[in-house]
């Protein structure tokens, strides 16, 4: 099973929601009112709604007449209330999109609960998208990555430590047994011609997925 979660960021960064024509959608804040404009009813709604205006709230609640929203002095962020949300349906994959092009703390924020859902949940898959970029993390091990006709590009950064023992294969610029630390940007812009795998021994990795527009 697949959540999309759609906060309130720009729609100018949110991607095409018809490539999920039968997942499960959650509303975060404005975020619900992306999903109703596009004719998509949500599957629930969360956040404190501080950023719709009382005429939006009202189009919300005529469709979750029992919602009510959260305090805005509430120690978890929006995004996190809807990553807990999420797991209430056992999915395999979760997808955060509508948290880039805005505010930097609001990527900040949504990208370290995303690390800390995926550190909690092993078993699900969790990526941020937006319209030109996915994200996920890599536990240490070997992963197996497969050409996207969508993403030509592919970057590799260490999270919050050191990544031992990486190497990859299959990609147009290879590595074997390398200590990536902290701060490092030298695996940008890699590339795939089918498949490639990619192993570590330790640390935590982002991948990033891009195309040029």
């Amino acid at each position: 099973m697949k959540v999309i979660i759609i906060a309130g960021g720009p729609a100018s960064e949110l991607p095409d929601f018809s490539v999920w024509p039968e997942d499960t959608f959650i509303g975060v804040d404005a975020g619900t009112i992306a999903l109703m404009d596009k004719g998509i009813v949500p599957s629930s709604a969360v956040g404190d709604f501080d950023s719709v205006s009382p005429e939006q709230f009202a189009r919300i609640k005529r469709v979750f007449p029992d919602l009510q929203p959260a305090s805005p002095d509430k120690d978890e962020t929006d995004t996190e209330m809807a990553l807990a949300e999420a797991m209430a349906y056992d999915p395999e994959i979760v997808i955060v999109t509508g948290v880039t092009g805005g505010r930097l703390d609001h990527y900040m924020s949504a990208l370290h609960a995303i690390y800390g859902f995926h550190l909690k949940y092993p078993g699900t898959q969790f990526f941020l998208i937006n319209k030109q970029n996915r994200i996920r993390f890599l536990e240490a091990g070997s992963h197996e990555i497969l050409r996207s006709s969508r993403y030509r590009y592919i970057s590799f950064y260490p999270f919050a430590e050191e990544i031992k023992g990486f190497s990859l294969t299959g990609f147009k610029y290879e590595v074997a047994d390398e200590t990536i630390p902290f701060g490092s940007t030298r695996f940008i812009s890699n590339e795939l011609e089918h498949a490639g795998v990619v192993s570590f021994i330790e640390g935590n990795c982002i991948m990033i997925e891009s195309a040029d527009e």
